[in-house]
């Protein structure tokens, strides 16, 4: 019997394309840039390179990296076109216009559906616990951002948890790569929280 050709992993796809995208909006969202480059990698890298890896995740029979990274990279596209909305509705298509209440209801869906996955990840290991832990954190303090009103210090420090959120992603990536090319664990992720 022919042994069967090695698979890549999509988890090292959909995971830069998470964890890149999310830097960039983060560096935005500190001042220190526009949004001009994150709509453009939130539509490719972030949504693109995420839906790509998780139609991988399908044929690789993983639900949770399917579910993941179709819906994040879905997440990343819908909220480039929400900005595209936000600016550019024509006159008397008032119908489409957004509001931050609307982008806050927006991020309150991501919330509960990352509350789900958050739940699941406790099964894989540690880092992607704790990646979605920062994850659900990020995405509730959105949630005040846009529906309570709570600004400034707040977004900062829902920042600041994304960055965390961003580099655990990107952690994880490297992990998975580092371990096939050197044949063995290199980056340890840890143990499942949930047995």
């Amino acid at each position: 019997m022919a042994e069967a050709t090695p698979q890549g992993n999509p988890a090292v796809v959909g995971l830069a394309g998470f964890g890149m995208t999310t830097i960039l909006l983060q560096f935005h969202n500190m001042g220190w840039g526009g949004t001009g480059t994150v709509f453009c990698a939130a539509m490719v890298v972030g949504g693109l390179m995420q839906m790509i890896a998780g139609f991988q995740e399908f044929k690789c029979g993983n639900n949770f990296g399917y579910s993941a990274f179709c819906s994040y990279g879905a997440f990343w596209i819908a909220l480039g076109l929400i900005w595209l909305l936000a600016d550019a509705v024509p006159e008397g298509w008032t119908h489409l216009k957004i509001t931050p209440h609307d982008i806050g209801l927006f991020l309150l869906g991501y919330t509960i559906y990352t509350f789900i996955m958050w739940i699941a990840s406790m099964r894989i290991h540690t880092a992607m616990a704790l990646t979605f832990t920062t994850l659900l954190l990020g995405f509730i303090g959105l949630d005040l951002v846009f529906l309570a009103g709570m600004k400034a210090s707040l977004l900062t420090i829902t920042t600041i948890d994304l960055f965390i959120c961003a580099g655990l992603a990107l952690y994880m990536m490297a992990a998975a790569i580092y371990a096939q090319v050197f044949g063995r664990p290199v980056l340890p992720v840890g143990k499942p929280w949930l047995q």
